[in-house]
């Protein structure tokens, strides 16, 4: 009886570092997200290094909407503070309130970089244009994906906080949530200035 009431306690979760196994797994995978990343940004760095004629964006980039497509990413991981905040209050009307914040304001960083992309192309702008547009999209589409990845975590964590286990997991999925989603803004701090200022 002691053997089956031990694997129901919390520690079964977690591993012998006294880490709870999920926050180890992602931890595990925002390392592995951290060397693609550092490969990408890496190999632009080389290739800028490389070229002595940079071609650059050439006046086709706006830093104004970077800008704003940065704070809004730096407005989302307040969000998700507070949703994680407000787990520990449990309060869950809070919660969903700023999960759903939280992934809208991601919708939003997605929605402004399809204009940008549709303005790219307008302009018949296209990865082969040269090496700078090349590394533009891929450098962007790659994260653009991470974050549709993160919203879709969020709207998934969302549509947990309705299930009775909720608090019994003390919110441990928002707390991945969190971690992946501020990855997803970090990225984008290096980005931002690399891409569109210098």
């Amino acid at each position: 009886m002691e053997h089956a009431v031990s694997l129901h306690h919390p520690a079964a979760a977690s591993t012998q570092t006294g880490v709870p196994n999920g926050k180890l797994g992602m931890w595990v995978f925002l390392a592995s997200e951290v060397m693609f990343f550092t490969g990408l940004i890496g190999a632009y760095v080389v290739l800028r290094m490389s070229h002595p004629a940079w071609p650059g964006s050439e006046g086709h980039l706006n830093v104004w909407i970077g800008a704003c497509n940065t704070l809004v990413l730096i407005c989302s991981s307040t969000t998700i503070v507070l949703a994680l905040a407000a787990s520990e209050r449990r309060d869950l009307s809070a919660v969903r309130t700023w999960l759903l914040l939280t992934a809208a304001l991601g919708s939003v960083f997605l929605v402004v970089k399809g204009f940008e992309y549709a303005a790219k192309f307008s302009h018949h702008i296209v990865p082969s244009t040269n090496v700078f547009w090349s590394c533009y999209f891929a450098l962007t589409a790659f994260h653009a994906l991470h974050v549709l990845g993160g919203i879709v975590f969020n709207l998934v964590v969302l549509a947990y906080t309705g299930r009775p286990a909720w608090w019994a997991s003390r919110g441990r999925r928002l707390e991945l949530a969190g971690l992946y989603w501020h990855f997803v803004d970090i990225v984008w701090i290096f980005l931002f200035p690399m891409l569109y200022l210098f």
